[in-house]
Order: C-alpha cells, then structure tokens, then sequence
C-alpha cells in the first residue's frame, strides 16, 4: 500500500470518522491533545496506516491497548467492520467519549473497556486476540509484555512508535525469548502518517504466554524486561 492512505475509505466511512473528530472537537474532557484541522491526518490518516500490515487486515478480534480518545482503535473499526475491536483504556472519561462517539457514527464493532491491559488478560479475553495494537503509549518490551497475554498465538502486536530508538530496540530483543513475543519487521510508514517519523513495529507471539504474565498491574511500565544491568 502507499500514497494517500484514506483514498480507499467510502463516503459512509468518511462519515462516520467525520462525526467522531467532530465530536472530539467539542469535548470537554481533556481526551486528546489534537482536535483541530490536524486531527484528520494525526489520528485517521495515522491510523489507517497499520492497514499495511496483512494480519490486521484480516484480524477477527483486535484489541487497542491505552486506546486513549479512540486511535487507532476507533478507525479501524469503522474500515474492518467484520472485526470486533475492544478498545482498552483505564481512564474512564477516555472510554467515556469512545462509548459516545462509537455510538453517535454507527460503529457497532468497536467496544471500549475500561480496564488495564493487565486485567483484561486475567479475563476470559486472556489469549483470544488477532492482533494487539499501540499507539505512542510505552516502550517496545512494555507494549510486548501488555500483548503477550493478549495474543493467541502467532498473533502480532503492532506498535506506532516515532523515530527508531536504538536502545528501545535492543532492549526489546533482550526481553522477547521471556515475553514470548519476536520482533518481526519495521516499517516506516512516516510521509503517510500524522507523525513524520512514523514507523510500525510489528512483534509476534512465538510461543504460549509465559506463566508469569501479565505481571502485577504498572510492572510492565515501572520495570520493563530487557532492561541492561547497571
């Protein structure tokens, strides 16, 4: 895929992503910091970039994790609406608006849960997802250690990141034989996206989770795997 990323979107679709930037326009909660004429191509045109990874295309269950004011999540569910996207996020005034604004452009699919990553994978939810995506929320091994749980197996996680982070990276192989979870490609998908730098990472389950995850709630950020010695 290349070029404009939202040239293929039907006119019920643009619609539909219309009222939910128009709906972040007016909120008053603070859910996101872009809400002006930039949010088209920071939040939908970014967005719909991780369309250019296959196993998303063909996802049944995606879940968006720290789903924040609803991106990639809402998006996604809006272009793949024969998949089911929960959008996880613990900050309840963020599923709030997610729930108000699924709701008022016809997006069926697309369910927020208010909850950490952590205990949706105690859940019932536990190794029952496609694909877990991230955006711009925590580290490379973080991300990885909130999916693995997440995936069934061979499932991916896509993480939009900025600039490539060579340490980040490095870390992340440290930590991917505990994790389960192996780096696969990167793609760089910045002069389609909101972000200039915008590059995808895409990280595959490799094996059955790990017993000891999910960790304690925060772990994954506090102490992230992979961490070099001092």
């Amino acid at each position: 895929m290349g070029g404009d990323p939202t040239a293929s979107l039907s006119p019920a679709s643009r619609r539909s992503l219309e009222t939910v930037l128009a709906l972040l326009a007016e909120e008053r909660a603070s859910v996101s910091s872009v809400v002006d004429r930039r949010a088209w191509k920071v939040h939908v045109e970014d967005s719909l970039t991780g369309l250019e990874v296959p196993e998303l295309r063909e996802a049944e269950r995606i879940a968006d994790v720290g789903a924040g004011a609803g991106f990639p999540g809402l998006v996604l569910a809006v272009v793949l609406p024969e998949a089911q996207v929960d959008l996880i996020e613990s900050v309840g005034r963020k599923t709030a608006f997610i729930t108000r604004a699924a709701e008022a452009a016809g997006i069926p699919n697309a369910t927020a849960v208010t909850a950490r990553a952590e205990d949706v994978a105690r859940s019932e939810a536990r190794e029952t997802y496609d694909v877990v995506t991230a955006r711009a929320v925590g580290r490379l091994s973080t991300l990885a250690e909130l999916a693995s749980p997440l995936l069934r197996e061979n499932g991916a996680l896509i993480a939009w990141k900025g600039k490539r982070d060579a340490e980040e990276e490095d870390q992340l192989d440290r930590a991917s034989e505990a994790l389960s979870m192996r780096p696969e490609a990167i793609l760089d998908v910045g002069h389609r996206a909101g972000s200039e730098y915008r590059h995808l990472h895409i990280i595959r389950k490799s094996a059955p989770t790990p017993a000891n995850l999910p960790r304690k709630s925060g772990l994954a950020k506090k102490r992230p795997l992979g961490r070099q010695s001092s």
